[in-house]
């Protein structure tokens, strides 16, 4: 053939319409030239009409005089290989994303027995391959558990890929988890990978998982059984070596009984529980708490902060925390951004238990807890006959420091002297 007839031999039906501009423009240069010829594109198969990766190389063959007397082409089929790059790529974004995103935890910090019992169940699951259910109240750190899990595996090297199944519209959650062929929707423009595609090899961390819709459910519980994923709009099973998190901060047998949850996926879900425990169960971890979120904060204000008020943190160790860490974490950078002194303090209006002037719900929930502590802090009390500090006393008891209970009793206006024996025999 010519090279007039080359140029123009069927590239507009069989070559993606991307590619044939710059691919004609290399093949024209070549030609000219009698340089060897290589590029990527995507030709179309001629049985089912999609379009795959090839390499296409072009060597010319010369006469003795170094004349190009023939052509000599091959187009190899690289698909797999661009479809592991593109989603190698894609990947790497999400680490980028991960590793960006401003984490409110960024290590476990404390030495509590609560956290040391969640951090040996970690130790103890992260090396298998089990499907993990983390449960706890909103703000306890769950994601970082998450992670620690997975980095303690032998996936680390791969993805770690997040999903907050409460952030995602339930009519998108299926396309987002599992992805979505080409007109699978109105939308659907292109092929979307989905989460378990990007995760494969690695693990998938499912926050919230009891806000899932049941079809989503069902769809899920496939993954857990057969380990394949099926894209919206699509007809073909694909294997995903993925190992499956899970978190709720719901009670998922109530959800169960309601039929908003199915009982076969829980089970499924429910291989290793492990329950993270809020922070009003860890207390002597918040002086520790304290300490990392003020450096943490300082350093980016710019701050120079060498200590907190003493009456502050008695305030920090007393209080019931309905938010966890989250709600320590922002109370902190509150006090850190306010602060003008080398000395943080803080604020008891920011707490519930100090916001007299609030209404509604809030003042209930805070009048509720507020009434347990003093009934909780009157029968320690009462058993060691108004005996604060010491071994035997209502701080040990309580297991929160002999100062704490004392700034709470002068908090709740208890006087500690009804309770001792001889004034109570009077």
């Amino acid at each position: 053939m010519s090279p007039e007839e080359v140029v123009g031999f069927g590239w507009k039906s069989a070559f993606h319409p991307k590619d044939i501009e710059r691919y004609a423009d290399k093949s024209r240069a070549s030609l000219a030239s009698g340089a060897v010829f290589e590029d990527e594109v995507r030709i179309r198969s001629g049985g089912t009409g999609e379009y795959r990766w090839f390499i296409s190389r072009a060597v010319p063959l010369r006469d003795e005089q170094g004349k190009i007397v023939r052509w000599y082409g091959t187009a190899t089929d690289i698909h797999d290989r661009k479809r592991s790059e593109e989603r190698l790529q894609v990947e790497n974004v999400v680490l980028r994303e991960e590793i960006d995103k401003a984490s409110m935890f960024e290590e476990v910090v404390g030495a509590s027995p609560a956290l040391q019992t969640v951090l040996s169940a970690v130790s103890k699951v992260a090396p298998t391959d089990s499907t993990v259910l983390l449960t706890g109240q909103t703000g306890t750190g769950k994601e970082l558990f998450a992670r620690a899990i997975h980095k303690k595996s032998e996936r680390s090297a791969r993805a770690f890929i997040s999903v907050n199944c409460a952030a995602i519209p339930q009519s998108l959650i299926a396309s987002e988890l599992f992805g979505h062929e080409k007109g699978a929707f109105t939308g659907a423009l292109q092929r979307h990978l989905g989460k378990f595609e990007l995760a494969d090899g690695g693990t998938i961390f499912l926050d919230e998982i009891g806000e899932l819709p049941m079809e989503t459910q069902v769809a899920l519980l496939r993954v857990l059984q057969e380990r394949e994923i099926q894209r919206v709009g699509g007809s073909q099973p694909i294997r995903v070596n993925v190992r499956i998190l899970a978190a709720t901060n719901r009670d998922l047998q109530k959800a169960i009984v309601a039929g908003t949850f199915r009982e076969d996926l829980f089970y499924r879900l429910n291989v290793f529980p492990i329950h993270v425990p809020p922070l009003r169960e860890r207390k002597e971890d918040i002086p520790m708490l304290v300490e990392y979120f003020v450096d943490r904060f300082a350093r980016k204000a710019g701050k120079n902060i060498r200590s907190i008020d003493k009456q502050s943190l008695e305030l920090l160790e007393s209080y019931f925390w309905p938010g966890n860490i989250r709600e320590l974490q922002n109370v902190v950078e509150r006090s850190v951004v306010l602060c003008d002194t080398d000395t943080l303090h803080i604020d008891n209006s920011w707490l519930a238990i100090g916001d007299s002037a609030s209404h509604g719900p809030a003042t209930s929930l805070a009048s509720r807890i507020q009434e347990q502590e003093r009934e909780l802090i009157e029968r320690a009390l009462t058993e060691t006959e108004g005996k604060v500090s010491g071994p035997l006393g209502a701080a040990a008891k309580l297991r929160i420091s002999p100062s704490a209970l004392e700034y709470k009793i002068r908090l709740l206006k208890i006087n500690k002297h009804q309770f001792k024996k001889y004034l109570r025999d009077t």
